[in-house]
């Protein structure tokens, strides 16, 4: 049985183990976020001889364009969470659920933030990360919810050293770290407690458990690999041996029994909380993944060992020399008013002023009688004219590292039309394109993660909020499903709340979506249709309510409704008058069918009263027989009518999309 001193001592050995492999991609990321982000960009001994000569030291930082160009793109194509069904008991409703409440736990934990984070750092410094975490709902509740948490500090963060999953699926270690004062640590682990930090150790830690007066609380997280009984029994179902033991009585009374067993392979995850010196709390976690999903930048796998880049790690060099030729041409450029004056000696005798010529604006300056008048050196500009072609050079050499050119970075370049525009951005794109990949493999992840630990979390009967993918809430009920009866006992839960959904049944998948959000698709959807308009004003009148529809004004919908309800009754439902007076004698026979087979009913009816005879009774079965028959008959016209009315309404959309193609253009003015 290992001991907490045993415990403490494998913790700390694996973690130096995996801090020490992670070291070099560790420094090069450090290294990359300080001269992109911090512009520490010159050499420090080139810097301190610069300083000491008085020369200038300029940086002209263009690296943050290019991140924020790829940052920003995934923040407008955010990849948004699916999920599937699986298997046989799981259903698309329940996974419309999961979806729902999964945006809701983005919404609530401002998940946005957190996904934002991951990939700023995984562009500037080739790596960030997400963590989900447990938490209840309400301080004053014992409900629990899930939360997508930023991780502000990526270096905090130490890996697996053996994973090689792009989205750390298959991490069994991490650890987060945590720097704390002495105070700090006593004040929220030891509450009032005098700590003796020589009795317990502390004194005698070295890095990094130990840094001057702070100390490292590491957040250790352990998954190992366990085995389970699982059972199938008569009902079909699979459950683990543990469960059906705990509900052996109620199997048995329903005549449910074990049709055969096996062992199956699971996970344990144990959370610590330790220090270099003692183990300080040990929980266990409720899922199969750590909770901790990287985001990588640029990954290379050489002889084994994985290096992670940023997008800008190659192209540090091209902006050294950058800030050095612009350096060099504006000190070149300010030396111009510093070229000394030549002349004969006793030449400046005459004047004083000679000492502030090149520093002051004198309004005349004498020299000596009888000598030659002084004559200020000419200066080469050959020099400055040079630097600036080398600085455009390395300008351009950047932008060939990073793949992304003027166009990506919307300023003016050579291409004229908007397609070589819009050609030119995609090469752009597609060059960065892996960051975004990566990221949507990470919330993948996230997903699978939220989605292994819903059922765990939101346990029994609750009331959820969901959230649509075009952000409508509703409200939901979560639960064991009762019996039919009960389900037909709904008082005290919100209106609209009609179903309950288990969901502990049914296995589900992750998917990502990744493009415009919904909001981003109305908008465009708003300005085709404006543009539609535009080149055919005709079209206003038929479509003005879903343009409107479309359009993010304050009570747009309640616009859009009395549009809809201007718009002709042929037009609205989209069948033809003929059509719909030809429905309307339908039903009217329908009518008059029913109302003659009732009669018929009737009459059968007094026959076998008055009379009893058979021949009665058959002639009065053979009439309803033959009602029933012509009710049929009227029906399959009326269910071909309606074909008519569905073809009609596809060749009217068609007519309508030919006549829209072929309409005249509005003459296109040229560009001012």
């Amino acid at each position: 049985m290992a001991t907490e001193k045993d415990n403490l001592a494998e913790e700390r050995e694996e973690f130096e183990e995996a801090y020490d492999a992670e070291s070099e991609n560790r420094n090069v990321a450090l290294e990359d976020l300080k001269f992109a982000r911090l512009g520490e960009q010159w050499p420090e001994q080139i810097r301190k001889q610069r300083e000491l000569d008085g020369r200038p030291i300029l940086t002209i930082n263009k690296l943050p364009a290019f991140i924020r160009q790829v940052v920003n793109d995934s923040r407008q194509n955010r990849p948004q969470i699916k999920v599937k069904p699986v298997d046989d008991k799981a259903d698309i409703d329940t996974a419309r659920i999961y979806e729902g409440l999964i945006r809701n736990i983005e919404r609530t934990s401002k998940a946005d933030v957190a996904y934002d984070t991951a990939v700023d750092y995984a562009v500037s410094c080739g790596f960030g990360y997400i963590r989900v975490a447990i938490d209840y709902e309400y301080d004053d509740t014992f409900d629990k919810c899930l939360k997508i948490e930023r991780i502000a500090n990526p270096f905090s963060v130490v890996g697996d050293p053996y994973s090689t999953a792009m989205d750390g699926s298959d991490w069994n270690r991490a650890w987060v770290m945590d720097l704390k004062s002495e105070e700090e640590f006593q004040a929220k682990y030891k509450g009032a407690q005098k700590v003796d930090w020589e009795d317990l150790g502390y004194s005698n830690l070295k890095a990094p458990w130990r840094d001057a007066d702070d100390i490292l609380v590491c957040e250790s997280w352990h998954r190992e690999q366990t085995e389970r009984e699982i059972l199938k029994l008569t009902s079909g179902d699979v459950v683990g041996a543990k469960e059906y033991e705990a509900g052996r009585d109620i199997f048995e009374m329903a005549g449910i029994q074990v049709v055969t067993s096996r062992m199956a392979k699971a996970y344990k995850i144990t959370q610590r909380i330790m220090t270099g010196a003692e183990i300080l709390e040990e929980n266990e976690w409720q899922g199969q993944y750590l909770p901790i999903i990287p985001v990588y930048g640029e990954e290379l796998n050489v002889e084994g060992k994985r290096y992670f880049r940023s997008l800008i790690n190659q192209a540090k060099d091209a902006q050294r020399m950058f800030n050095y030729w612009r350096t060099t041409a504006t000190e070149l450029v300010a030396l111009a008013p510093r070229v000394p004056f030549i002349g004969e000696e006793g030449a400046f005798d005459a004047d004083p002023n000679w000492a502030n010529a090149n520093t002051q604006s004198l309004p005349f300056l004498q020299y000596a009688k009888g000598s030659q008048m002084p004559s200020r050196q000419p200066l080469d500009g050959g020099g400055a004219a040079g630097s600036m072609q080398e600085a455009l050079a390395a300008s351009d050499d950047i932008k060939s590292i990073t793949g992304m050119y003027d166009a990506s970075l919307g300023q003016r370049s050579n291409e004229t039309s908007g397609r070589a525009i819009m050609a030119r951005q995609r090469e752009g794109d597609v060059n960065t394109f892996h960051f975004i990949d990566n990221l949507s493999r990470s919330i993948r992840q996230v997903g699978c993660v939220l989605v292994d630990l819903i059922p765990k979390v939101y346990n029994g009967e609750r009331i959820i909020r969901i959230i649509g993918h075009d952000d409508v809430e509703e409200v939901a009920k979560i639960g064991e499903k009762p019996d039919p009866e009960e389900m037909q006992q709904q008082a005290g839960f919100p209106e609209g709340v009609e179903h309950i959904y288990d969901l502990s049944v049914g296995r589900y998948d992750v998917a990502v979506d990744t493009g415009p959000s919904y909001t981003t698709k109305r908008e465009e959807s708003a300005q085709q249709m404006t543009e539609f308009v535009r080149a055919y004003p005709q079209a206003a009148p038929l479509i003005g309510d879903l343009l409107v529809k479309a359009l993010d004004w304050p009570q747009a919908e309640e616009i859009s409704e009395r549009l809809k309800a201007m718009l002709p009754q042929q037009i609205s439902s989209g069948i033809p008058p003929e059509l719909q007076q030809q429905i309307q004698q339908g039903q009217q026979q329908l009518q008059q069918q029913g109302q003659q087979l009732q009669q018929l009913s009737q009459e059968n009816q007094q026959l076998k009263q008055s009379q009893g005879m058979d021949m009665q009774k058959a002639q009065a079965d053979a009439q309803k027989a033959q009602a029933d028959m012509q009710i049929a008959i009227q029906r399959m016209e009326i269910d071909r009518q309606k074909m008519q009315i569905e073809a009609y309404r596809a060749e009217t959309e068609r007519m309508q999309a030919e006549q829209a193609l072929m309409a005249p253009l509005p003459p296109v003015m040229p560009p001012i």
